[in-house]
């Protein structure tokens, strides 16, 4: 009897030993499985998750909406003029389109392309260039005015107050309006201001 428990002793260390290898065998294994499985998961997820670059279309703002049921604003009518399309080419230039379409009211002094022929060909170029953009802004901000002045509300000015910062001066010659001694050749009412059509480009002083 006593050589029996003596011989069955090592056999119960040994199988209690070797379950407990076992046991921590599996423990390792589940965590390696579970972790498998968490990351899978986690691409899975990330791979359904829509980027910006595949599914959104970011736009410029208010200024490519096209609403032709209403009064235009100050940017639709210079895109609807054949007569100002290098004006539009220098507002897209210095990226300013939006500001012709929020709410103003603005007053826009408007040069034709025929002013714009007035500028030197090199000089033009030269502001339609990137690096000059916030030259060809502080320009374009200079034919602008807060506030909604049509001609008989001009007419009682003798200088008005521009977006840069800068003053223009108003004259009047009997019936005819002159901003900085450029003639007002019309007028538009647009639905966030007014476009009064000049012959000259307006240099800031």
């Amino acid at each position: 009897m006593i050589q029996i428990i003596f011989l069955d002793f090592p056999l119960f260390y040994f199988y209690q030993k070797f379950k407990t290898r076992l046991i921590m065998k599996i423990l390792q294994f589940l965590r390696v499985l579970l972790g498998i499985t968490l990351i899978a998961f986690s691409c899975n997820q990330a791979s359904n998750k829509e980027t910006p670059s595949d599914n959104v279309k970011y736009a410029k703002g208010q200024s490519t909406v096209d609403d032709s049921n209403s009064v235009p604003n100050l940017l639709r009518i210079a895109l609807n003029s054949e007569s100002h399309t290098t004006l539009v080419a220098a507002a897209q230039a210095a990226e300013i389109e939006d500001v012709l379409v929020n709410a103003g009211p603005i007053t826009l002094f408007a040069p034709t392309n025929a002013a714009f022929d007035k500028v030197p060909a090199e000089t033009l170029q030269d502001l339609l260039k990137p690096e000059n953009q916030g030259a060809l802004r502080n320009i374009l901000y200079y034919h602008a005015a807060p506030g909604k002045y049509n001609l008989e509300d001009l007419k009682k000015e003798k200088s008005l107050y521009e977006a840069n910062g800068g003053f223009v001066d108003i004259t009047v010659e009997g019936e005819d309006v002159f901003v900085n001694g450029s003639k007002i050749l019309g007028t538009v009412v647009a639905s966030n201001g007014i476009v009064h059509v000049i012959d000259d480009v307006l240099l800031p002083k």
